[in-house]
């Protein structure tokens, strides 16, 4: 199975990518498993409707270019469903099981994703309604397909 993680937006802290690294090397076991960074889009600190729109267009068209077509892909969005560990670890085991070897993950950046990604992914997630830096949001996300896999294969990582 192919994991990828697809973000928005270059990570800068080692703490984060010590973390990440770790859960990555973790995932070689079940998985292969990358992520994949594309470059955010700069813009100015209060932006028009025209702007922020044009953001999400820029950085949509880069998040799309980093996603093949095969692949299933899950958006992290506030509009999401959220849900359990386990359930998370049910819907990678069932794709896994029906065929899906390549699951895509995609963090938009901090104005969120164009519609255009939206669309394009076959389910959508949340973490809850409150906020996260999406830089950190990297690190639960790695950690909880972590999780996922543990779960899968009856471990007792997750308890």
């Amino acid at each position: 199975m192919n994991i990828k993680l697809v973000t928005v937006g270059k990570l800068k802290e080692k703490y984060l990518k010590s973390g990440i690294a770790e859960y990555a090397k973790r995932l070689g076991a079940f998985c292969k498993f990358q992520m994949v960074e594309c470059p955010d889009e700069k813009a100015p600190e209060n932006l028009s409707e025209a702007e922020d729109a044009h953001v999400k267009e820029v950085e949509g068209e880069r998040i799309l270019s980093k996603v093949k077509d095969k692949e299933y892909v899950i958006l992290l969005d506030l509009r999401g469903k959220e849900l359990t560990s386990e359930e998370l670890a049910k819907k990678i085991d069932d794709l896994s099981t029906y065929g899906t070897s390549d699951i895509t993950f995609v963090i938009g950046g901090s104005l969120g994703v164009s519609p255009e990604v939206t669309k394009r992914a076959n389910y959508s997630i949340c973490f809850g309604k409150f906020t996260l830096p999406h830089q950190l949001m990297r690190l639960v996300m790695t950690e909880q397909i972590y999780r996922s896999f543990m779960i899968i294969n009856h471990r007792t990582y997750h308890k």
